[in-house]
């Protein structure tokens, strides 16, 4: 049997290896061909009497990351070509089963008649886990680097191939369903304790735990295929099950507000097939799984939080040609928060690190918050005191520029103020190397303009991170007029080390995510001038799909930082720049009231010391003269602001070149600044809708609420033949690329 992803041994004890091993991949990923030798193999097994069982694990480092979803955009396209050739009936028919394929192939192994275990160690996520379900035994390696799980929903899909209908029988229902909703990859102690595996083991001696107990039940079968086998948590219609599903329909709809397909989807599936056979039950999943596969939000999700993402960090804007860079040490100017999160994440890469502030003092400092956040990680058993002790042995403080002599890169990360950011080039220009790129994390200012200060503006570049930098995944690369293409490569080479995702983005003030955002906190802000409860304009914008209301996001980011913004961009455009509505409420509480946000304890919120729970500031009625009735706001049309005022503006920046790469705009918006990841992203939420839809709705807005939803030329323009974004620049983003 001749097998390419594969390769099937047999010992003298008539137990098969199945190892996973693709030649082609860095991880082993589920494709067609994949499937079809994973099909080979169990009958093989079945029809040959030598082989008492088999196990399947891996030759690579992780067992996997789960299907390839291009696999299923190729599915999608048969599903077309058969809707032309052979009628839509046929081609749903060609579409069902093709998407249910692995189920079946899983559900086959299931009840071959012969055991089949898993042996993992690493990675072990999405149907790669759902193929370990279907085994009839699990060893799990006790590594760190060890985790299982179904991620499936934070790209829109959920687990079809059986894993709603095996985590539902393994777990209780109410862990089962947070399980499937968060997504989250479980540590090996974890997943024992939950019942997902049966054992932890040594990597060295996981093969062989799994072969002693397949010696010894040559007969298993699946819990769920032998009599007598009891639901976890009792039948759905019992009294303890009516005590999860009044309560988990609740919990869903509060956490989703409706915007997740997926999300309904699991509870469905599982509610209805925990009242089933297993084979019906996952005919029943897969059924809804084609539902979600068809979804616009799965294609939006798939799209950009897969695909897109994925492109962007193996450097498809990387200019051609460049060599890579290879750097030691970094050079990072400004131990502030910002500046020591830089430090932080390039040090947890394997970088030296020297931070240097205006003392030695003040670098400490910024040290010190990396010795915080490990700290942390060993309380949560994510690191050891070691990894702690090592990675503080990367990072220099000092405050002699002298000290960057060897830095293979700088880091600019000191305060918004130009004339401080001009004698930072200066004396760092005076001692790095001829050939060094300095990168400046501005948040608003313009690259073209610090440039003005570098007597080699060809090397400058903007990397612009975002806080806190080790949670956020975004960087925003941005080329100045006279940015070279050796800068531009060396600021992805530096975003890939640290494992960010980068966008890159052409010079403009604010660039793009602040441009974007900055108009859903001023939205947040005119609501509330124009007398909306505040609590509403919260929730409402949670509804919306945003992470967090644009209220608390004030305060997070800090309140004075945007009245700063805005008197900067007055300074510099002028005031018809600015929204007088907006600019009354920044003075109303930072002049006035010196509310800042949640870094001095006082913002749109109030922030009690201790572990109160922040509650809105009362003093925000003085600010609305004129009170709404909430009973008589239109919710969605609330909804449309806070998602339309932001596209409208991503729209902008690729009228205006800011943008170039429809991806970017994407990948940037969710991963940025929350925008609703169910849309696909700012520019496909317009997609979505269609340019003459949103345009209409622009013009709508503009004659009820002001000019700045008036759609800009080229949305009128595309509006006219309803062309879409991706359509249109699809030429230029190849290019790009």
């Amino acid at each position: 049997m001749k097998l390419n992803t594969f390769t099937l041994t047999l010992d003298t004890d008539g137990i098969a290896l199945l190892t996973w091993d693709m030649a082609s991949r860095s991880m082993n990923v589920i494709t067609l061909e994949v499937m079809d030798e994973l099909e080979k193999v169990i009958e093989h097994v079945v029809v040959t009497p030598e082989i008492k069982g088999c196990i399947i694990t891996s030759g690579k480092d992780s067992f996997s990351g789960g299907a390839d979803l291009t696999m299923l955009q190729q599915i999608s396209s048969g599903y077309e070509e058969r809707v032309k050739t052979q009628g839509k009936e046929l081609a749903m028919a060609y579409l069902f089963e093709g998407s249910r394929r692995l189920s079946v192939l899983y559900r086959k192994l299931e009840t071959c008649g012969k055991p089949f275990a898993a042996a993992i160690h690493g990675t072990c996520l999405g149907g790669a886990f759902e193929l370990a379900l279907a085994c009839h035994y699990r060893v799990l390696s006790d590594s760190d680097k060890t985790r299982i799980g179904l991620p499936e929903i934070k790209v829109g899909l959920f687990p079809g191939a059986g894993g709603t209908q095996r985590v539902a029988r393994l777990m209780q229902t109410g862990d089962a369903l947070q399980m499937l909703f968060k997504g989250e990859q479980i540590k090996p102690a974890a997943a024992k304790a939950a019942g997902l595996v049966h054992e932890t083991a040594s990597r060295e001696d996981m093969i062989a735990r799994a072969k002693a107990w397949m010696l010894g039940n040559p007969n298993a079968k699946a819990p769920w295929d032998m009599e007598g086998y009891k639901l976890p948590s009792n039948k759905v219609y019992s009294p303890a099950g009516m005590m999860i599903w009044p309560p988990a329909n609740a919990i869903y709809r509060r956490e989703t507000s409706d915007n997740y397909p997926a999300a309904k989807a699991i509870l469905q599936s599982v509610y209805e097939g925990l009242q089933l056979p297993m084979d019906l039950a996952l005919k029943v999943e897969s059924r809804y799984f084609l539902n979600i596969l068809r979804s616009k939000e799965a294609s939006m999700m798939i799209r950009s939080l897969f695909i897109s993402k994925g492109e962007l960090e193996k450097g498809a804007r990387r200019p051609a040609g460049v060599p890579d860079n290879i750097f030691k040490t970094i050079g990072i100017i400004g131990a502030g928060f910002m500046g020591a999160g830089i430090a932080y994440v390039s040090a947890l890469a394997g970088l030296n690190i020297v931070l240097l502030d205006r003392d030695l003092e003040a670098a400490e400092k910024g040290k010190a918050y990396s010795h915080k956040l490990m700290s942390d990680q060993i309380m949560k058993g994510r690191a050891k005191s070691a990894d702690r002790d090592a990675l503080l042995a990367r990072i220099k403080t000092t405050s002699d520029y002298k000290d960057l002599k060897k830095c293979d890169l700088i880091v600019e990360a000191v305060f918004e103020e130009r004339s401080i950011k001009a004698d930072v080039v200066k004396q760092a220009e005076a001692v790095i190397g001829k050939n060094v790129v300095f990168a400046s994390n501005t948040s608003t200012l313009p690259i073209t303009s610090l440039a003005e200060n570098s007597s080699r503006p060809e090397q400058f570049i903007g990397i612009h991170f975002f806080s806190p930098v080790d949670k956020m995944l975004l960087v925003e690369v941005i080329v100045g007029e006279k940015t070279g293409d050796k800068a531009i490569a060396a600021a992805l080479d530096f975003v890939r080390i640290i494992k960010k995702t980068p966008i890159v983005v052409n010079d403009c003030r604010g660039f793009f995510a602040n441009r974007c955002v900055l108009n859903y906190i001023r939205e947040g802000h005119l609501m509330l001038s124009e007398g909306v409860p505040p609590a509403m304009i919260e929730n409402v914008a949670k509804m919306a799909g945003m992470p967090v209301g644009p209220l608390s996001l004030n305060d997070e980011i800090a309140i004075d930082l945007a009245w700063k913004i805005l008197q900067a961009t007055k300074k510099d455009l002028g005031k018809k720049a600015v929204d007088p509505q907006s600019e009354a409420v920044l003075d109303f509480m930072v002049v006035k009231h010196e509310r800042l946000g949640r870094k001095n304890g006082k913002g749109f919120y109030d922030y009690p010391e201790g572990k109160g729970a922040k509650k809105l500031w009362p003093g925000l009625s003085d600010l609305q003269p004129k009170k709404l009735d909430a009973d008589t706001l239109n919710v969605s049309e609330m909804k449309q602001r806070f998602l339309v005022v932001q596209a409208l503006e991503a729209a902008r920046t690729v009228e205006e070149g800011v943008i170039t790469d429809m991806r970017e705009a994407d990948v940037g918006s969710i991963l940025g600044f929350g925008f609703a990841p169910f849309t696909g992203g700012a520019i496909s939420y317009i997609d979505g809708m269609g340019t003459t839809v949103f345009t209409a709705l622009c013009k709508k807005f503009t004659k009820t609420y002001g000019n700045r939803f008036k759609p800009n030329a080229l949305l009128v323009e595309m509006a006219k033949t309803n062309e879409s974004f991706y359509g249109r620049f699809a030429k230029d983003a190849k290019k790009a690329a």
